[in-house]
């Protein structure tokens, strides 16, 4: 299934149903007083989070999202009946603004949270909610009023503790395979990944952290080159960042400069999250690559092979030690 993490849609909460004019005909009141009921509430169009949904892709089947139009009210004082509310279904990391001006209205982040974005119309009156001294058989009801409709759109961004930075074919992708159940595709060629992956990765006894494989970024990522603007706002939502470097490339900090000036141009507070980089291929290496690591500004620096295993229990336990000294939801 395509990775789908954008959608626009339009939706139209229902319509309030219209106030009734009636009066009271009775055997032994031929001339009662007025009854016309209200008329009932236009329903809601409403957000889901869905805990189970990790894309948009259900939404683009439908982009008109209706919800059901109240009753109109009728004689004896009967109101009428509340239209349907619809829910839309969203993964949990979605951001939803108003395609005009695109502001933020939302931000739906926990599992089972929801959110009315229009709001049916109240039902009219009925002409017996008019009676008065003055006026003891009114003639008039209240029509009920529009539902609100705007055009939205959804964007989503994963959510994850720690996310996984690198060009493509940096070993990301091998990286959370072996660390994790996930199975992304992995092949010994650029943006084989071109969709984010997660993956839980269980330490201790039952403690687990959640990783996020990004796409490789290339340079201009942040002026959009290379689908870099869909793949760089993943990046936003994760608490840690760990670079990955080929650790046979011969310029290993111009990498590492790159990786953070990309990250910089998005999104300048990215780069004061806790971080660390890892010198990947580590069972292809000729000799052990020559670093300063004063170049790196205290920013740990580990080697590993996501194939024979080699450092890799250490560079968990550093992640851990990386994650638990920031809060939750560092947003």
């Amino acid at each position: 299934m395509k990775f789908i993490d954008q959608a626009t849609v339009y939706v139209k909460a229902g319509n309030g149903g219209h106030g009734c004019i009636a009066f009271l005909r009775e055997k032994h009141r031929p001339r009662g007083g007025p009854s016309g009921g209200d008329g009932g509430r236009g329903g809601n169009v409403i957000l889901v989070v869905n805990s189970q949904l990790s894309t948009l892709h259900d939404i683009t089947y439908n982009r008109h999202y209706r919800a059901g139009r109240g009753g109109h009210g009728s004689g004896n004082n009967r109101h009428g009946k509340n239209g349907e509310d619809i829910r839309i279904q969203v993964p949990p990391g979605t951001i939803v603004k108003d395609s005009e001006t695109n502001q933020i209205i939302c931000d739906l982040t926990k599992s089972d949270e929801n959110f009315i974005i229009v709001h049916g119309g109240n039902g009219g009156f009925g002409n017996s909610r008019f009676k008065t001294q003055m006026n003891t058989a009114p003639r008039i009801a209240n029509d009920g009023q529009e539902g609100a409709e705007m055009t939205i759109d959804f964007e989503l961004k994963v959510l994850a503790d720690v996310g996984l930075v690198g060009f493509p074919n940096a070993g990301k992708s091998t990286l959370l395979s072996s660390v994790s159940a996930a199975r992304p595709k992995i092949a010994d060629y650029p943006f084989t990944t071109l969709v984010p992956n997660l993956g839980i990765i269980k330490y201790a006894d039952f403690s687990s952290f959640v990783m996020a494989d990004i796409p490789g970024l290339i340079e201009g990522a942040s002026e959009g080159k290379g689908l870099g603007n869909q793949f760089l706002r993943h990046i936003e939502r994760t608490r840690v960042l760990v670079f990955l470097i080929d650790g046979n490339d011969e310029h290993i900090l111009d990498q590492y400069d790159l990786l953070r000036k990309e990250l910089d141009q998005k999104n300048s507070e990215l780069n004061f999250r806790p971080s660390m980089v890892l010198l990947t291929k580590k069972d292809t290496w000729t000799e052990h690559p020559q670093i300063d690591m004063a170049e790196f500004k205290n920013v740990p620096v580990m080697s590993i092979s996501s194939v024979t295993g080699d450092g890799i229990q250490a560079a968990i336990h550093k992640i851990v030690s990386l994650i638990n000294i920031i809060p939750d939801d560092p947003d």
